[in-house]
């Protein structure tokens, strides 16, 4: 969660300490939580306050990021990882599905020169997966062939690409033939709704819709962020 990782990069374990204590008078299970996560080994007293603490509000879905989301993939950015022989439909139809969203796709693959896809057609690339990690995009999409794909599962910064992806809660898009390299980042296509089949025919728009919600938070138990 944010404020373990913020508080994480604090160096002065008193000042971690101090907003632990303050914590404590907003909510104990969150205080508790991120003490935990720190390894805070003995809890502090609750801060002192200048007035009597309440605990009799209900939450405010208005103050909910996640509740009010912006609804939209607009502005945001999708990167595919593709390589030689890469379904040029599926390609054609997350481009298509992108643009209609009002969103940016830039393609990643082994070369930033580009690669063949199915239908013969070189494609440019816009980053050298070395030089291209999924940190820089919103969503990923991993169309390749089976081949491509276990050629990339020697190659450490494609297995980054995905496992970066997974435990950063992002959307995550593949054809079949992606299967071996999502299994090397140790993710099983079923894991949760957040990873999302393109092999049918409205794989691509079902995808885009679904990366609407930005991130999939349910994930976050699963990769203990």
């Amino acid at each position: 969660m944010a404020l373990t990782f913020e508080l994480s990069k604090v160096e002065t374990p008193r000042i971690r300490e101090r907003i632990v204590s303050h914590l404590l008078n907003i909510d104990a299970t969150l205080a508790e939580t991120v003490a935990g996560k720190l390894g805070i080994r003995t809890m502090p007293q609750a801060a002192d306050v200048m007035v009597p603490v309440r605990d009799d509000l209900a939450p405010s879905p208005a103050l909910s990021i996640i509740a009010n989301g912006p609804g939209s993939f607009k502005g945001r950015k999708i990167g595919v990882l593709a390589a030689n022989g890469s379904n040029a439909q599926v390609l054609d139809a997350i481009r298509q599905a992108t643009e209609q969203e009002g969103a940016t796709l830039e393609l990643v693959a082994p070369t930033v020169g580009g690669f063949e896809a199915s239908s013969g057609d070189w494609m440019e690339a816009d980053h050298m997966i070395d030089g291209g990690p999924s940190v820089l995009f919103d969503a990923v999409a991993l169309v390749l062939s089976e081949e491509a794909a276990d050629r990339l599962t020697r190659e450490a910064a494609a297995r980054d690409f995905v496992a970066d992806a997974f435990a950063h809660c992002k959307f995550i898009g593949f054809t079949a033939g992606a299967m071996p390299l999502l299994a090397k980042a140790g993710i099983e296509p079923d894991m949760d709704e957040g990873l999302i089949s393109l092999d049918n025919e409205k794989g691509a728009s079902e995808f885009v819709t679904s990366c609407r919600k930005l991130r999939l938070w349910a994930r976050e138990n699963a990769v203990k962020l």
